[in-house]
């Protein structure tokens, strides 16, 4: 078994603790300005800003070191075209046949249907991949270990990422996705996690008016 050697952590920063009451106030504040929505704008967004943000989402802690996820970033308008088109169909079948009667209640008042214009309106879509294993250059089976959580903690520090740069995004999830390994190319280790629409949002969208959770709601100290 091999061991990697270890460095001082220089990273860390001390703040004093009204600083750090600022901050954590400062930046929940910006957070909770976070909304999802549905309507995009078409106007350009640099690419490096979403290579900054993607290289934030890769410092995600994650299982063992191995860091199990790959983002394809897409902008071609063909491209968009195609994962619509089969994002719709799935979503088709989703509302028509798939889903119960109290999952439509519980969507009703977000106001979505299998209609997907945002797919091709959005500058950027964002298809997040996880890896269930690795192959290496001897193309053996290298595996990866909390998969799921390691990809689901760096989407969110994505989203976080993506907000922070004064952009908009939306979670879009139809199911099954596999159709996204075929458009995009993608091999055989990699399952669709999520497929994340990023840009500006349109000058007039709205978005439903709802309320989060109180803090004893979500959480408890003990």
């Amino acid at each position: 078994m091999s061991h990697k050697e270890f460095v001082p952590y220089s990273g860390y920063e001390r703040y004093p603790v009204d600083e750090m009451r600022q901050r954590a106030r400062s930046f929940y504040k910006n957070i909770r300005k976070r909304r999802t929505v549905r309507e995009f704008s078409d106007k350009p967004v640099p690419r490096e800003i979403i290579e900054d943000c993607l290289l934030a989402a890769g410092t995600a802690p994650n299982g063992a070191n191995k860091q199990p996820w790959h983002f394809v970033v897409i902008s071609d308008s063909e491209v968009k075209k195609q994962i619509r088109e089969a994002a719709e169909e799935e979503e088709q079948k989703f509302y028509e046949e798939r889903a119960t009667e109290e999952w439509l209640e519980a969507l009703a008042p977000l106001g979505t249907d299998a209609e997907k214009p945002f797919l091709e309106q959005a500058p950027y879509l964002i298809a997040i991949f996880s890896q269930s294993y690795a192959i290496d250059e001897n193309g053996k089976k290298e595996k990866h270990y909390y998969v799921k959580e390691s990809v689901g903690i760096a989407t969110g520090m994505l989203i976080t990422a993506i907000h922070h740069a004064g952009l908009a995004s939306l979670t879009h999830t139809p199911s099954p996705m596999g159709f996204l390994n075929d458009i995009l190319g993608r091999p055989n280790n990699e399952r669709p996690f999520l497929l994340l629409v990023v840009g500006y949002p349109a000058e007039d969208v709205q978005v439903p008016d709802i309320t989060k959770k109180t803090l004893s709601e979500i959480a408890t100290f003990v």
